[in-house]
């Protein structure tokens, strides 16, 4: 058998497959539950967020008082570690309750590797960063971001 040969039967075989899973794949998009849209809070929260209005945030973010959410804890900690002057005892509960909730969380660790960093807790920040990297998996932002902030605070040392 000639390598064209081989070629062409190889194609008409992946041919037969999609053909022939095609139908299949369909049926699965359409049985699929649509994508779940975020709460309002959260979205609300976040918009207040980017606009670095913090004290929006906090109080969107206590109105909803959504506190078995990661995401609510989250945000919550990084308003509180933003705002002016930022309350870092305050801030650091509501990270530990993100992370006591969903401890994979990206945004916590890297926001509470953040926070300590602040608090001059250099191998607390790095624990973040080890947490981060087995987090994501073939890497992500939140860890490029902490272990970038890492290298800043090591620069100033």
């Amino acid at each position: 058998m000639t390598n064209s040969t081989k070629l062409n039967l190889v194609g008409k075989i992946l041919a037969t497959l999609v053909i022939a899973i095609a139908p299949w794949m369909v049926s699965i998009a359409a049985d699929s539950a649509p994508a779940k849209a975020d709460p309002a809070w959260l979205t609300d929260a976040r918009a207040s967020i980017k606009s670095n209005n913090y004290e929006q945030a906090l109080k969107q973010l206590q109105s909803a008082n959504e506190v078995n959410s990661a995401d609510w804890n989250n945000l919550m900690g990084y308003s509180l570690r933003k705002k002016q002057p930022p309350d870092l005892v305050l801030s650091e509960k509501y990270y530990q309750a993100a992370l006591k909730i969903d401890p994979s969380h990206r945004s916590a660790l890297e926001y509470y590797g953040e926070l300590l960093l602040m608090k001059k807790d250099l191998p607390g920040a790095e624990a973040m960063l080890a947490r981060l990297d087995r987090a994501c998996l073939f890497g992500c932002e939140e860890y490029s971001d902490l272990k970038a902030s890492i290298a800043k605070y090591q620069g100033k040392k």
